[in-house]
């Protein structure tokens, strides 16, 4: 037998010859990576539509892990053939991996919102996430600050181990003062300010825009901040349009902001679950005890929907109850 006869077959060059299992187009070629379903691209056009309209980053991190989780569930699956009844499976899903029912209620506003995405551009009619229940939660209502306890912050000294006090006593009373985010504290910029007005120019989610205005407190907390800053500035040589700095001269970031928050609160005697959106509470639920409009506080906080803000009427309701049953002779 000749040496070429006795040549394992594999070593034999057969370009001509395609692999059975093989189309003739990927001879030679490297495999492909598996392709995405329609359901995965869809997801991929969602989360860039919700960068665009600059949604908060934790929400777009959120809906990423859940419908990362939705797409998988589902598969290679058509729109059509994804009913309530499926949804419904891959909430039994998540609940079989020890998920709580409010990490399901969020996987559910996830899809569902991706659903209404979906009607809008046209590729769906109908929103089967809609008929789905959302699951009960336990309503709990956040612990809000008394006036006293927000005033005991606010008018304290700062601790002497405080880099930049000034700025921490600004931050403080835009937060309770003005009632915003703390994504809208740290994207103020100096422009913002509309001094004749005493208003400034908040950017809220949505990259929708309002004014809110700001009191006499805020503003002599400003005009002690802003020589502050401008020192920093010239240290560093910079001139950034952020209105609240650190030290380097950078625009501060939320995580600062929360941290700062933390340690005022605990040096004067409060908890350590005090945050920002505490004091964004805070507002609204005093605003609503003097009397103020709910209306009027809706458009202060910058809330979409009415709903959101009769929160604060549960809050107050829950305030004069713990009144009554503290101070009234027969509640006893």
């Amino acid at each position: 037998m000749s040496a070429l006869a006795a040549a394992p077959r594999k070593d034999i060059p057969r370009k001509d010859i395609p692999r059975k299992d093989v189309p003739r187009k990927d001879v030679g070629r490297p495999a492909k990576a598996a392709r995405r379903s329609i359901v995965e691209k869809a997801v991929d056009e969602f989360l860039r539509h919700l960068r665009e309209q600059n949604s908060s980053v934790h929400t777009i991190k959120a809906y990423a892990q859940d419908l990362d989780l939705f797409s998988g569930f589902v598969g290679p699956s058509t729109w059509k053939q994804i009913d309530h009844i499926r949804i419904r499976g891959f909430l039994s899903l998540l609940y079989e991996r020890g998920l709580s029912k409010t990490s399901v209620a969020r996987a559910l506003a996830a899809v569902r919102s991706l659903y209404r995405w979906l009607a809008r551009e046209g590729v769906v009619e109908q929103n089967p996430a809609a008929l789905v229940a959302t699951p009960k939660l336990p309503k709990k209502l956040p612990r809000v600050p008394t006036v006293e306890e927000v005033n005991r912050v606010l008018d304290a000294e700062a601790p002497e181990t405080a880099a930049f006090a000034e700025r921490d006593l600004l931050l403080l009373e835009l937060l309770y003062g003005c009632g915003i985010r703390n994504s809208e504290l740290t994207g103020i910029n100096i422009e913002d300010i509309r001094y004749s007005e005493n208003a400034i120019l908040i950017r809220g989610k949505g990259k929708k825009e309002r004014y809110v205005p700001f009191g006499e407190s805020a503003r002599a907390a400003l005009n002690a901040y802003l020589p502050a800053r401008a020192k920093v500035m010239v240290t560093r040589n910079q001139a950034p349009r952020a209105l609240l700095i650190n030290l380097r001269g950078s625009r501060i970031t939320t995580r600062s902001v929360g941290r700062i928050v933390k340690r005022m609160a605990v040096a004067n005697g409060l908890s350590s679950d005090f945050h920002p959106h505490t004091l964004r509470h805070a507002f609204g639920t005093h605003m609503l005890e003097e009397g103020a409009d709910l209306r009027a506080i809706q458009e202060l906080l910058g809330h979409e929907r009415l709903s959101t803000t009769q929160r604060y009427t549960q809050l107050s309701v829950q305030h004069l109850m713990a009144v009554y049953d503290k101070t009234h002779p027969k509640a006893k």
